[in-house]
């Protein structure tokens, strides 16, 4: 989900003219440790930091425990998280502008027993107070 969320990411600040300094959060889906290191290499790749901006709401949830494989639903993570914690910072003023870019798996038992792929898809919501 990494690669899809940082495609989604830099397509986003390419499309509005935008960069990780316009925001005060950049937040993904449910990647997990390992995968929130993977979008910021991909963006850092493509001429983007997002590491100082970046959070990924699955390392909100769970502890930052790599032999753990931490992670859950994606839809569970990004929904509590933006709903509760992000939009109550969002309201009291300490964020002004966050950039969410939500991450999913299509996940088939079909294709997965047959040894194809996982494709992975992310969409990004720009939200401003």
């Amino acid at each position: 989900m990494a690669p899809a969320a940082a495609e989604t990411i830099i397509n986003h600040f390419k499309d509005t003219g935008t960069s990780p300094e316009d925001y005060d959060l950049i937040l993904t889906g449910d990647l997990g440790a390992l995968g929130s290191r993977i979008v910021k290499d991909l963006t850092w790749e493509k001429g983007y930091d997002i590491s100082a901006r970046h959070v990924d709401c699955g390392e909100i949830v769970y502890k930052v425990i790599e032999s753990e494989f931490q992670g859950g639903s994606g839809a569970g993570c990004s929904a509590t998280v933006l709903n509760s914690y992000i939009l109550s910072k969002m309201n009291a003023g300490l964020y002004r502008r966050v950039l969410f870019a939500a991450t999913g798996a299509l996940l088939s038992t079909v294709s997965s027993g047959q040894g194809e792929s996982i494709p992975c898809i992310s969409h990004a919501v720009q939200l401003e107070v």
